[in-house]
């Protein structure tokens, strides 16, 4: 999942990097590199807050010219996946806790962004909601 930032240089070497996608998403780094490694922590926030909001995500546009490419990491993916598809099947956390027999903290862990879990459990949450996760590996 990769979204489309937008780098506006402010001074010095500070970059302020905007998400066309998620208006909310504002990020600033010193130097391109560390601005675009600010910016998947400021995508991250804005995801959580519409998660926690329980409101849609938006798909990322494709880029235009001039924008860099943001990619969240491989478990946020997987968790953005997890929510969406109980968003689509009106599938409740108290549901999913149910079909994985834990307690409702453990599936709020789940789809928390910032909450560092295994990736075969919420493979396992995937699976109890009918998906299945699939990682590819590819030269850089």
């Amino acid at each position: 999942m990769k979204y489309p930032v937008k780098l506006q240089h402010l001074g010095d070497d500070e970059i302020m990097v905007t998400c066309p996608d998620l208006p909310a998403m504002t990020s600033v780094g010193i130097g391109e590199d560390d601005a675009l490694r600010q910016a998947v922590d400021g995508i991250s926030s804005a995801l959580q807050i519409l998660i926690d909001d329980r409101q849609a995500i938006p798909e990322p546009s494709a880029a235009k010219r001039g924008m860099k490419l943001v990619e969240l990491p491989p478990l946020a993916v997987a968790k953005i996946g997890l929510y969406q598809a109980m968003l689509q099947h009106g599938i409740r956390k108290s549901e999913l806790g149910r079909r994985l027999q834990v307690h409702l903290p453990q599936i709020d862990r789940l789809i928390d962004l910032r909450h560092k879990s295994k990736l075969d459990q919420v493979q396992a949450a995937l699976e109890a909601v009918g998906y299945r996760l699939e990682i590819k590996v590819m030269a850089a």
